[in-house]
C-alpha cells in the first residue's frame, strides 16, 4: 500500500500514549491502513448554526449536494434476483433500484412520466414484474423501456422509444449498492478511494445483515452525524466507558477527499482518569455489545494484558459464533473501534466485535428530523452460506434503543446517551445568540473536513464562517 500519509508529532494531540503507541505494544505487525496517520488540518473556524437550521441551506444540499454524491441504497443481497428492486429517499429524491433479467442492477428516478406519481412506494422493497404506475397504469420493464401507455391514441405526442425512464447511476463495492444522480459524475471507484484499498483485508461483501435498526432522530441530519465522528464527548456523555477505552487519544485521520477515519484503542483507561484500572479491571470493564460473545473465561498467562486475553476470547468466541476462521485478524482489529466516513453520510467500521455500518438521512423535507441507519454485519461462515437479510426495526422519536429485539442493553444505554443530546443542541442552535459552533482543532477535525467537503458542493450562500 503506498504510504500516502505518515506518522506526524502533532502538538495539538494529546500527550497521553497515542493508538499507534498502544497497538504496537501489542507485538503484532499492523496492517498497512492502521499504520497510517494523515497530517492534513482544517484550521479553527467554527461551522455556523444556520447549516443546520435554514431552510434555504436545506435546500441548497437537495439541489446541488445530494444530486451529486455516491451514496449507498441497499446491500446486494436484498436484491438478489431479477425483479427484486428497493426504494431509497433522501429528502425530496427517490430512487428505485432493481435486479434486471439479465442480473445487472439499474436505478431509475422513482417518478412516472406522465403526472409523477411515485412508482414504489418511498422504503418499500419485494418483487415485480415491471415497473407500473398505480395512478393510471404507464408501464416500463425492469430495463426502464416503456411498455405500456393506456390509451395511446390519446397522446400522438408520446415516443415509447423516448419515454424511457430516468436513470442513476451505479456501482457496488462491498456487498453495497450505490446510486449518483449525476449523470457526470466520477466512478464509484475515484470517489471511495483510498477506502477500497484500506479494506482489502475487511471485505464486508463476505458479510450480512444481522440486524438493521432504523432510529428517528429530532435534528438535523449533520448534527446527528457529528454526534458520531469525535470521542471528544466521551468523559460527559460515556462516563461508563472511560475505564477501558482511549478518548481524547483516538487518531483522527483524512483520506483523499470524501473518507476520514477514527481509530480507538480498547482496554486502555482513557487519559481522563486520575486514578487508571489494572489490566484485570480493565478486562472486567472493557467490552460493550453481546455478552453472549464474550465467553466465560478470562485467564491472564504470562505477558498478557486486558488488550491480548480479551482479543484471544472473542477471536474464539466469534469464531464459533460466526462458524469462520478468525485467527488472521490481529488484535487491534478484533476489539479496537476503526471506523471509516465517506462523504456525505456514511460510516464503514472495519473492526469485529461491534461490526457496524452507520448511515444519516434528512427524515422527510424537515431540516431538524434525521434517520439514523444502523447495520450490524456479521461475517458469513465458510460455508459461504448467506442467511436472509434482516428487516428494519423501526425506533421512533421518543423511543429507546433497548426496545430493539436482540439489541444489548449496555450497548443500548451508549447510543441512548448518544441521541439524549440531539434534542438539545437543535433547540440550542435555535437560541444561542452565539452564531456558530467552536471546533476543536484535532478531535473534532473530521466535522471540519466534512463541512469543507459540504462548501464545496454547496458554497457559501451564507455568511462566512465565524470562530
Amino acid at each position: 500500500m503506498p504510504d500516502s500519509t505518515s506518522p506526524v508529532a502533532n502538538p495539538a494531540r494529546c500527550p497521553a500514549p497515542s493508538i499507534q503507541e498502544i497497538v504496537r505494544r501489542d507485538g503484532q505487525k499492523i496492517p498497512d491502513a492502521l499504520a497510517l496517520e494523515s497530517d492534513r488540518s482544517f484550521g479553527d473556524e467554527g461551522v455556523l448554526y444556520e447549516r443546520y437550521t435554514s431552510a434555504a441551506f436545506f435546500s441548497d444540499e437537495m439541489e446541488l449536494m445530494w444530486p451529486r454524491v455516491w451514496q449507498w441504497v441497499c446491500r446486494e443481497e436484498h436484491i438478489p434476483e431479477p425483479g427484486d428492486y428497493y426504494v431509497y429517499d433522501v429528502g425530496r429524491h427517490s430512487v428505485i433500484v432493481v435486479r434486471t433479467g439479465s442480473g445487472d442492477i439499474k436505478a431509475y428516478v422513482n417518478a412516472c412520466l406522465h403526472r409523477g406519481t411515485k412508482l414504489k412506494p418511498s422504503a418499500s422493497q419485494g418483487w415485480t414484474g415491471k415497473l407500473a404506475c398505480p395512478f393510471h397504469g404507464w408501464t416500463w420493464s425492469l430495463e426502464g423501456k416503456m411498455v405500456e401507455l393506456p390509451c395511446s391514441w390519446d397522446f400522438p405526442h408520446v415516443d415509447k422509444k423516448e419515454f424511457g425512464l430516468p436513470e442513476a447511476k451505479v456501482g457496488t463495492w462491498g456487498g453495497f449498492v450505490f446510486i449518483n444522480l449525476d449523470e457526470n459524475a466520477p466512478p464509484l471507484e475515484e470517489y471511495l478511494a483510498p477506502l477500497p484499498e484500506h479494506f482489502a483485508r475487511w471485505d464486508l461483501s463476505k458479510r450480512y445483515v444481522a440486524l438493521h435498526i432504523e432510529k428517528e432522530l429530532p435534528c438535523n441530519w449533520k448534527a446527528a452525524q457529528e454526534a458520531f465522528m469525535e470521542s471528544y464527548h466521551t468523559m460527559v456523555t460515556h462516563p461508563q466507558l472511560l475505564f477501558a477505552l482511549a478518548d481524547v487519544n483516538t487518531q483522527y485521520d483524512v483520506f483523499g477527499a470524501n473518507i476520514s477515519r477514527y481509530y480507538s484503542a480498547s482496554g486502555v483507561a482513557s487519559p481522563n482518569l486520575e486514578s487508571p484500572p489494572g489490566e484485570e479491571e480493565l478486562l472486567a470493564t472493557m467490552f460493550v455489545g453481546d455478552r453472549s460473545v464474550v465467553g466465560e473465561t478470562h485467564r491472564f498467562e504470562a505477558g498478557d494484558t486486558a488488550r491480548s486475553v480479551m482479543a484471544r476470547q472473542l477471536r474464539a468466541t466469534l469464531g464459533k459464533l460466526y462458524q469462520t476462521d478468525l485467527s488472521a485478524y490481529t488484535d487491534t482489529e478484533i476489539i479496537d473501534t476503526i471506523g471509516y466516513g465517506v462523504f456525505p453520510n456514511t460510516t464503514f467500521f472495519a473492526g469485529l466485535s461491534i461490526p457496524m455500518v452507520y448511515r444519516f438521512r434528512p427524515l422527510g423535507r424537515a431540516t431538524d428530523r434525521a434517520l439514523f441507519d444502523l447495520f450490524f454485519l456479521r461475517p458469513l461462515p465458510d460455508s459461504g452460506e448467506r442467511p436472509e437479510p434482516a428487516a428494519p426495526y423501526r425506533v421512533g422519536l421518543d423511543e429507546s434503543w433497548a426496545s430493539v429485539p436482540g439489541m444489548d442493553p449496555d450497548l443500548a444505554k451508549v447510543f441512548d446517551q448518544d441521541t439524549s443530546n440531539m434534542r438539545l443542541q437543535q433547540e440550542g442552535f435555535e437560541s444561542s445568540r452565539k452564531p456558530a459552533a467552536t471546533l476543536s482543532r484535532y478531535q473534532e477535525l473530521r466535522i471540519r473536513h466534512f463541512h469543507d467537503r459540504l462548501t464545496d458542493y454547496c458554497g457559501t450562500r451564507m455568511p462566512e464562517r465565524k470562530a
